[in-house]
């Protein structure tokens, strides 16, 4: 009980800060492991508000990401996470659709540091992300995304795990 109430104080400190200063997008994921765990996402997203390296091809923007993860494991093994990332995204020209590329490293935290077979070693993770996607007139985005978890070796055992994904991205 002492960990949910620690992510709650983490995840309350991460969005209160975000939906105060600007309107958020809503994502919602889907995916599975490499173990066939079932994940489903819930997230926010705030965009940066700037771009760099604009040209006639593209530009480079960005988001900071705050998500929970459902971890849908065979018997004993669910679990939930927490996770605050800063996300690039190349984002190119186009008209009602523009592809786009992303990646991000940000952290996580785990409730618990199984999952499947996989010892994490620590609750506090890192999160690797890459994805690519389409996003269209009037704000909605679906794409796909593979994300790794890891503590970096910070401590053993450091199994990891990743996730690859589809998403929905809605601007509200």
């Amino acid at each position: 009980m002492k960990k949910w109430a620690y992510l709650a104080a983490v995840a309350t400190a991460v969005l209160i800060p975000m939906t105060a200063t600007h309107a958020l997008d809503f994502t919602a994921a889907v995916g599975r492991t490499g173990e066939s765990t079932t994940t489903y996402r819930f997230g926010v997203q705030k965009e940066f508000e700037r771009s760099w390296f604009q040209t006639e091809t593209g530009r480079l923007t960005g988001y900071w990401d705050a998500g929970f993860t459902y971890w849908e494991g065979d018997r004993i093994s669910n679990n939930h996470s927490i996770s605050l990332a800063p996300v690039f995204v190349y984002e190119f020209n186009g008209g009602s659709v523009k592809p786009y590329l992303e990646a991000a490293v940000g952290i996580a935290i785990f409730e618990n540091t199984e999952i499947e077979n996989n010892g994490l070693g620590s609750s506090f993770q890192f999160e690797d992300r890459i994805g690519a996607g389409l996003r269209f007139a009037g704000g909605h985005e679906i794409g796909l995304r593979a994300i790794h978890y890891s503590n970096a070796g910070i401590k053993n055992p450091n199994d990891g795990i990743e996730s690859y994904a589809i998403h929905y991205r809605d601007s509200f």
